[in-house]
């Protein structure tokens, strides 16, 4: 059987998070992913 990443934890978004990273619970990766897709496509980011 296969670990699960984070040994199963998840986060379950409030309201304004979930804007950016959905209403699903995620995992800590997911999160970040998702967080880092916000940022891109906003240009939040300088270089």
């Amino acid at each position: 059987m296969a670990k699960k990443p984070f040994g199963g934890y998840q986060i379950k978004p409030d309201e304004k998070f979930a804007a950016i990273v959905g209403n699903k619970a995620v995992t800590p990766s997911e999160m970040t992913k998702k967080i880092w897709q916000y940022i891109k496509k906003h240009k939040l980011a300088k270089k």
